[in-house]
């Protein structure tokens, strides 16, 4: 006997041998137990996913000699004469054949006579939006006043092609994609009865791959049987459907997670050997960022429905929403921008550096709980040792300046270096030390402030052969020149002075628990996302509480960190040490921060409209050259605080 595929070996010969489509069935089955039967059927929906199963089925059930039933025995002559397909009053027509008017005429003029053998006559029509607007027409008539002894099964998979005359004529029956949980559970039942052994891993890339086809999902086992002789494993089975191995895209998330760009890049040239579709791959980290999103909003909402539910819920508890929603928007403009970049490969490498780069924040838990076995996490050094690589990185830079360029032996007279030495003592009593470093004595200053001035464009350096000059220069200048060892910090307690200098947390003129509320969300220096969502928000004092009243549409985005910085804020600045709580909605009439700043800013504008229409000038120039003032030019300067 001759191999049959899995598709037709697999068939459904039976409702209860369908797998999905629960609606239909319903709806089929209790029409068929009450004898509630419609003279045409129309079941709609993507190839493979039981159209033309579910029209033989009920074939089967209209012509079963027992009777009508939602049970055919599958004995009688009628039942396997319809299971072999030689059943002469079930005419199957396949209407992208048999388009012509011609053809439906010939259909049409033996659907008076009356059937062979069983109770109806039926024609089965696949692919019926293929047929020509003259042979609906010639169908219309018929499908609107059928002998009782006819039934029409329509199947097609573009219903939008059929005029409404038709559509209206019957009952139309939609049929869905099947899941790939429910594809993978129904692989597994098969190929446990054809003893085929399969890695689950590979049963959920057949599932993806076949996009939602019972059919389909069958007919890629069948080529995954004979592709890896029986053995289906993850590995060949991706390397047959041309997909990524879905383990190294799990990889990749999970040196983003913990921050291992060299890690990351190793997983990228091991995805390079198999030349994958870069842009097939960012399309499934989208996916991932939008399942693990859902998961963030909504805990629980996600389901297995990808077989990456525990993986998923792992992403969603050590990602912040706002690593996540910028991941998904790098990707996706990733997936666009790799037609224009030099290869696929390195612009799929920069998208992924890209999210490592503009990160918010380092995971809030331990990244080695769930991760791969393989998965070597790397955690960064302690703030200190940054700190101190920093400051002998700067060290070195300098000294290497320093002995890149070297500046020629000075000659100079003794009247000379006596003035450079008086100047030298009397700059000491001047120079103070800066930030928290202890005040050294001045000998320990670097050599370099010994020997001669710094190359610097601010203060060139002297002409050698010119002695004058070096007595006109004034020695205070060639020390303030020259870096001193407070200025030599690192690179992160810099652009925190700085950013200290630039939002001051307390005004000197006034104290900050007198200030208005708005006043006080300004100045506690809290920055992105947080002072945004503070500049939002409404206090009010109940007792030992105070609370935090935020608007709506904020609230849903505030999350823990964002609490624990404002709250942090507060106490720290308001010296405040009672609870602190937040609360969903703001009272109307209440003035948020932002609200407060918009009016000031509008009133502002007003005045200095009203400062402009006053000056003597302006009025001068309305007068003398009947100009106008353009009001929407007029902007108001200053910040508000």
């Amino acid at each position: 006997m001759s191999y049959q595929v899995l598709a037709r070996k697999w068939r459904p010969k039976n409702f209860k041998q369908m797998v999905g489509q629960e609606h239909v069935l319903q709806a089929l089955i209790h029409a068929l137990e009450s004898q509630r039967l419609h003279h045409a059927y129309l079941f709609t929906g993507t190839r493979g996913v039981g159209k033309t199963t579910i029209a033989r089925i009920l074939a089967r059930c209209l012509s079963c000699e027992r009777g009508i039933t939602s049970e055919p025995c599958g004995e009688c002559g009628a039942c396997t004469s319809i299971e072999q397909g030689r059943y002469v009053d079930l005419i199957e027509i396949d209407a992208a054949s048999r388009t012509k008017v011609e053809d439906m005429r010939e259909l049409l003029e033996n659907v008076q006579y009356a059937p062979t053998e069983g109770r109806f006559k039926i024609y089965l029509i696949d692919e019926v939006h293929m047929l020509s607007t003259h042979s609906f027409n010639a169908l219309l008539k018929t499908l609107e006043e059928p002998p009782e002894h006819v039934k029409f099964l329509f199947a097609t998979t573009d219903p939008q092609k059929l005029p409404i005359t038709i559509l209206s004529r019957c009952l139309q029956f939609n049929l869905k994609n099947m899941t790939p949980e429910r594809i993978v559970h129904h692989l597994k039942f098969v190929l446990s009865q054809e003893q085929v052994s399969a890695e689950d891993a590979a049963l959920w890339a057949i599932a993806r791959g076949a996009d939602g086809s019972m059919r389909d999902a069958l007919s890629l086992t069948d080529q995954a049987i004979a592709y890896t002789q029986g053995q289906l494993g993850e590995t060949a089975v991706s390397a047959m459907l041309g997909t990524v191995d879905q383990k190294k895209v799990y990889r990749l998330l999970d040196m983003l997670v913990a921050r291992d760009a060299k890690a990351m890049l190793g997983v990228v040239a091991e995805l390079a050997e198999f030349a994958p579709d870069y842009a097939s791959v960012l399309e499934v980290l989208v996916s991932v960022f939008h399942r693990v999103a859902i998961e963030q909003a909504v805990a629980g909402a996600t389901d297995n429905s990808q077989g990456d539910q525990e993986r998923i819920t792992f992403y969603a508890q050590n990602l912040s929403a706002e690593d996540v929603q910028l991941y998904y928007q790098i990707a996706l403009v990733a997936r666009k921008d790799l037609a224009i970049s030099p290869d696929a490969r390195s612009g799929f490498e920069m998208a992924l550096l890209r999210m490592m780069a503009f990160c918010m924040a380092p995971p809030t838990k331990p990244v080695t709980q769930a991760l791969a076995p393989e998965v070597s996490t790397t955690h960064a050094p302690p703030a200190h040792e940054v700190q101190g690589e920093v400051e002998t990185a700067s060290s070195e830079a300098d000294v290497s300046d320093q002995t890149s360029v070297q500046p020629e032996p000075l000659t100079v007279n003794s009247e000379v270096a006596e003035m450079q030495q008086e100047s030298e003592q009397t700059s000491e009593s001047q120079i103070e030390p800066q930030n928290d470093v202890a005040a050294a004595p001045v000998e320990q200053v670097p050599a370099y402030m010994n020997e001669a001035p710094p190359l610097q464009d601010e203060h060139p350096a002297p002409a050698i052969d010119n002695q004058q000059s070096l007595v006109e220069e004034p020695v205070e200048a060639m020390i303030e020149a020259a870096p001193m060892p407070s200025e030599i910090n690192s690179t992160v307690d810099t652009q925190a002075n700085e950013s200290q200098k630039k939002t001051p947390k307390f005004d000197d003129s006034q104290d900050l628990d007198s200030m208005s509320w708005p006043r006080q969300a300004i100045r506690l220096g809290l920055t992105g996302m947080t002072q945004n969502l503070l500049m939002n928000m409404v206090k009010r004092i109940h007792g030992e509480v105070m609370e935090l009243a935020v608007e709506t549409g904020h609230f849903r985005i505030l999350n823990d960190t964002h609490k624990k910085k404002i709250v942090q804020a507060l106490k720290d600045a308001l010296a405040w040490n009672g609870a602190i709580e937040f609360k969903d909605g703001v009272d109307a009439g209440q003035e948020t921060p932002a609200m407060w700043r918009e009016r000031m800013r509008e009133e502002q504008l007003i005045e200095a409209k009203q400062k402009l229409h006053a000056d003597e000038n302006v009025k001068q120039l309305i007068a003398e050259f009947d100009g106008r003032l353009i009001e929407d030019s007029v902007v108001a300067l200053g910040t508000i605080e």
